[in-house]
Order: C-alpha cells, then structure tokens, then sequence
C-alpha cells in the first residue's frame, strides 16, 4: 500500500510538472502573439495616416519629444565646430566622426523644417489645420528665411579654404531660437523648476568657457606657443603636447579669468591685453547673472516654503516676545517640524487661488471627493453638491495628544479622518472608547442644526490624536453657504440627520411634531400671503379699468357739447321757437339731448357689464372689491350723466 501511495505522489508531481510546462507555452504563444499584434496595429496606424493632411498640434507630446530632440544637434555645433576650428589636431584625427555628425544634424533641420511648416497655430482660439494656411504662413514668416539660411551648403567651400576648417558651418548656429523655444517649453513642464534653471544656467556658461578656451588657444597659436608665460607652454613639451592636455589646460585658464578665482599670468602683448579685457568684461556679466539667476532660485524657494508652510520665524519671534512657556514652545517646534520633514501642506487654496476655477474645482475634486464621498450623510448627494464642497474643507493637523473637541463645546465644523488615529475617551482622558481610523468622520451632525437634537449642537464626546493626525475640516457656515443653493439636498441631509440622531436615541419627538406644527402654520401663512398679494394684484387692475372708462366718459361728453355747440339753427325756426319758448321748452331741450344720452347710457351699460364678467372670474375674495368697484362706477355714471345733461342743456339754451 506504501509502494502505491509513493507511485501515485510521483505521478501526480510529473503530472503537475508537465501541466506547468504546458501553460508556460501557452503564455509564451500568447505573449508573442500580443506582441505581433501590437507591431502590426502600430504598423496599422502608420499606414492609415494621410501624411497630405497630417498636422502636428504644438500642445501635443509628439512635438515636445521632438523639441527635445533637435537640442542636440543644435548644441553639438554650438560646441564642436569652434572646438575643431581651433584644434586642429582634433579635426583631423576624427573627421570621418565629424563628418558623419554634422550631415546627420543637416538631416534633422531638414526634419525640423518639415515638422514646422506642418505645425499649427491658433487663430481665435481654435488650432488651424489647413496645410495650405500652415506652408503659407511658414513661407511668410522670418523664421522660414532663417532655417534656410542655416541649411545652406557652405561645405562646398571646403574645396577653397581645405577640409581642416569647419568654421564655414558657421550658418548652422542659426537655429538658436529653436534651443530657446525648447529649453522654455521644458522650464514650464518640468516638475523642478529651479533646479532646470541652475542646470541651464550651468550649461551656458560651460558653452561660454568653451568658446573662450578655444580661442585662447588660437590666439596662443597665432602669437607663438611658449613665447611668455600667459600664451599656451610650447607644445614641443611632451607633457603639453598631448591633444587632452591641451583643451583641458585651455579650459581650466579661462574658467580662472571668468570666476576671477586664482592667479592669471599678466599678459605682455597687446593682443593678450585686449583678450584679457574682453574676457574681464564678459566675466563680470557672468558673475552678476550667476548671482542673480541663484539669488531667484533661492528667493523663489523661500516663497515657496512660506506659501506650503506657515512662517515658524515669526511665530518664534512673538513666542519669545511674549514670554510663552518652553513646553508650549517645544510641541509648536514639533508641529513645524512635523509639517516640513512630511511635507504637509496646509495652504492649498491659498495656492491654487491662482488658477481658474473650474481649474482648482477638478483638482479638488480629484484630491478630496473620495475622502468627502465616505461620509454618511453626503452619500447619494448631487455630484454638483460635492464639488461646491470640496472648495471648503481645510486642511488641519493635529499633534500627539492634542484634543480634536471636547465634551460639551459648540460644534462649528465636522472633522474627516485623512491619516491617523484618534481616541474617543472619557472626561479623565484615560478610558478610551473607540479609536477612530482613516476614513472615519465625526461631528456632522452638530453644524445641521437639526431641531430636537437633545445634545443642541454640542459635542458628546472628547477626541483625542493620538499620533500625528491629518483631519479634513468643514465648517457650519460653508455647509450653509452651499446647502442654500441646494434646497433639495439641504432637506435631505436633514432627514438622514433626523434618521442618525433616532437610532441614537437623541432626537426630541415632541419637538419634532412641534417642528412640523410650525412648518405647517408657516405654509398657511405663506399661502395667505399670497393669496393677499393676488386680490391686490387684481384690485389695482380694477381701479385702472374704471379710470379708463371714466376717461372714456370725459371724452364722450366733450365730443357731445362740441357737436351740439356747432350745430347750425336757421333763422324761421328761432321765430317759432320764440313763440312756443314758454310752452315746449323743457321738452324741445330733452328731446334734442334724449338720443345723445341714450347713447352715452348704452356705452356705460356696456363697460359695466364687461367690468362685471372680469370680476366674476375671479376668487370669492374678490366680492369686496367688486362691490366697491361697482359703486364707484355707479355714482361716477351718474355724475357724468348729470354733468352731461347740464352742460347740453346750458349750450342749447345759449344758442336758442
């Protein structure tokens, strides 16, 4: 039985082995195939591009890349062609390196045109990708002259002054602007600014000491090597006469003049003294640009440290002037300390209050709405809500010991735990209840305001840091600010307030129905109001329209004594009228005026009906003022009928 248990383990282990040999040539074949299927796509995509139409977006990676590719070219002949210009014997001993450099540097300006003349450029706004707009503006421009000018074939002159003097690519330098272009557009993307600055700033000057050393030593050569002791030693010297030796002593001398370090030999020639004063002249320009350049690297440091930390030297200085304890001195030194060794920073609006807001509103939100989606209470609240919230919270840090809250105090702000533990502990600050964690939250409750809370927005517990503790704040007037433009989650947040403070048995239910009494006379009372603002609304209507038929009125009775007033009576008939003027008087006055008053009465009869079938569509609030409407149109017809009716028969008389 022992014998088959060991065959059966033996086979099962070959088995296993044979399994594990055969996933790893699975995985090995899919591997390769990914890896094949990945070249073809990335083949794929080359070939699907339309290089008619391609056009390279400035604020793309593929243009930075390429911006720090042509660095190179352009610094190898800043430094290589003085370099052979000036040794000689460095020219000569690698030329086929030189030769090979400089045709493969003239093959990527020829790139570099061809990348920029299919750059875009924004016009309003947007990115021009018209090839026709980009050559014709690339045409145009002075840069288009200046890349040409630096492409010329001045090699040719190699066959007039010999192979031995490269200073004919001298038009290669040309392209400076370009270095620029690209050393500024690294300076804003790099995450060490000041750093790129001082390695720049290095750079230059190496390139500047270079170009100084190689003339020295053409000028040595021109006067004579060995001729006095500021000229180069005679190079029939094996110990000078070694290519090394002669760069690196060139260098060396005119890194001495620049940095003003050291002891020069005085020259002798006129020629040695010009040299000296260009040099010495040139120095000082150098000395005060690398004074300068780190004195603003150095500036900028301190503003930084100043704007992330608050300033330790005058919180010591107000200390020490007030005379403040060395044990409170001590945990202030600590919490500084603490702050800068772990980078905490705790002025983060102070500095993004330079970007834009929807800028600084994506950065909090990707900072501080996973920690602010944690509490209970925001949980299922509108994205909108959060994001106006993560504006808010302020950065606190809490040192060993320190009490976050006490027992008893008001609460003005809730706390989330970002990093660190906290204690909840009794009043004699040694029993501990609970040990809150990352992600934990507590006293929201207190900055709701929620009516029937038996605590009245006070603290129920004391919180203690135990460590260094890293707390999120956010205060009762910011929620406020914010729940104002969000009535709908204001309710919300309310009712799971009322929700947390049941299960904790903290909620006054009694208070809670006296709560929903008021809201209801509240919305009796609003709804009065409004009702009053209606029936005012309808009143001032009113009086308007009876203003309107009073004008009305005033007009038909003007109109009607200007007719009558113009009326034209023949002479026969005043004779008669003479005659008959004791008997018929009254009724020949009536019955001229009887059709005019008729008319004047239908019109009346008229507006009030319409008055009336206004009114009748309105709330039986509204009989009051109809009432009063109806009388004031009453008494107003019947003064404007007797003011009609005397003033008609006045005029008759006159002209009788």
């Amino acid at each position: 039985m022992d014998n088959l248990g060991n065959v059966t383990v033996r086979n099962n282990q070959w088995q296993r082995l044979l399994n594990w040999h055969r996933r790893r040539r699975v995985n090995v074949q899919e591997e390769d195939e990914n890896r094949t299927e990945g070249q073809s796509s990335a083949l794929d995509r080359l070939t699907k591009i339309n290089w008619r139409e391609w056009v390279v977006d400035p604020a793309e990676q593929f243009y930075y890349v390429w911006l720090q590719i042509i660095i190179f070219p352009i610094v190898y002949n800043w430094v290589i062609i003085i370099l052979r210009t000036c040794f000689t014997s460095i020219a000569l001993n690698y030329l086929p390196v030189w030769l090979t450099l400089d045709y493969l540097s003239d093959l990527m300006y020829v790139a570099d045109m061809v990348i920029t003349v299919r750059t875009g450029f924004l016009e309003q706004g947007i990115l021009i990708t018209d090839p026709a707009r980009l050559k014709k503006r690339y045409l145009s421009s002075r840069f288009f002259l200046r890349d040409v000018v630096s492409l010329l074939p001045t090699d040719f002159l190699y066959f007039a002054f010999g192979i031995e003097t490269p200073l004919v690519r001298i038009n290669r330098l040309l392209r400076t602007p370009r270095l620029n272009e690209a050393l500024d557009r690294m300076e804003t993307r790099t995450s060490y600014p000041n750093t790129f600055r001082i390695s720049k700033l290095m750079i230059y000057i190496f390139v500047l000491i270079h170009w100084n050393a190689c003339l020295y030593f053409a000028l040595s050569n021109y006067i004579g090597f060995g001729r006095d002791r500021w000229v180069y030693p005679n190079i029939s010297n094996p110990v000078f006469a070694s290519t090394r030796r002669q760069y690196f002593y060139c260098f060396w001398f005119s890194a001495q003049i620049f940095t003003t370090v050291g002891d020069t030999p005085l020259p002798n020639r006129e020629e040695e003294y010009l040299f000296m004063i260009a040099d010495l002249l040139i120095a000082v320009l150098v000395f005060a640009s690398i004074v300068g350049n780190v004195g603003n690297v150095i500036s900028s440091l301190r503003d930084r440290d100043n704007v992330f930390f608050p300033n330790h030297e005058l919180v010591k200085a107000y200390l020490r002037s007030h005379h403040i304890s060395k044990e409170l001195r001590q945990r202030i030194d600590n919490w500084y300390q603490h702050l800068h060794i772990n980078k905490k920073i705790m002025r983060e609006n102070e500095i993004l209050q330079q970007l834009p807001l929807h800028l600084r509103t994506e950065i909090a939100v990707s900072v501080h709405l996973p920690t602010l989606s944690k509490v209970t209470i925001f949980q299922n609240c509108e994205t909108s809500l959060l994001e106006e919230l993560v504006l808010k919270l302020n950065p606190q840090v809490f040192s060993p010991g320190e009490y976050v809250c006490r027992k008893g105090d008001v609460g003005h702000e809730m706390y989330i735990i970002k990093e660190g533990k906290l204690a909840v502990v009794a009043d004699d600050g040694v029993t501990e209840f609970a040990v809150l964690s990352e992600g934990n939250f507590f006293g929201e409750i207190s900055i709701l305001n929620i009516k029937g809370n038996k605590s009245g927005n006070r603290r129920t517990a004391n919180i203690r840091s135990i460590g260094y503790s890293d707390l999120f704040s956010l205060s009762k007037e910011d929620l406020t600010d914010v729940l104002s433009e969000f009535p709908a989650a204001k309710r919300h947040l309310e009712e799971k307030g009322r929700q947390i403070l049941t299960k904790m048995g903290m909620l006054e239910e009694s208070a809670e129905g006296e709560e929903d009494e008021k809201d209801k006379v509240e919305t009796r009372i609003k709804r009065l109001q409004e009702n009053l603002e209606i029936l005012q609304t309808k009143l001032a209507r009113l009086m308007v329209e009876l203003e309107s038929s009073n004008r009305k009125m005033r007009a038909r009775v003007e109109q009607l004594e200007w007719e009558v007033a113009t009326l034209a009576v023949p002479d026969d008939a005043l004779e008669i009228e003479d005659e008959e003027l004791g008997q018929g008087r009254g009724q020949g006055v009536g019955g001229e005026i009887e059709l005019p008053r008729e008319e004047a009465e239908g019109e009346e009869e008229m507006d009030e009906n319409g008055t009336k079938q206004g009114q009748n569509q309105d709330a039986g609030g509204e009989e009051v003022a109809k009432e009063g409407d109806g009388e004031s149109t009453k008494s107003t017809k019947e003064s404007g009928e007797g003011v009609g009716e005397g003033e008609m028969r006045n005029t008759h008389i006159q002209t009788l």
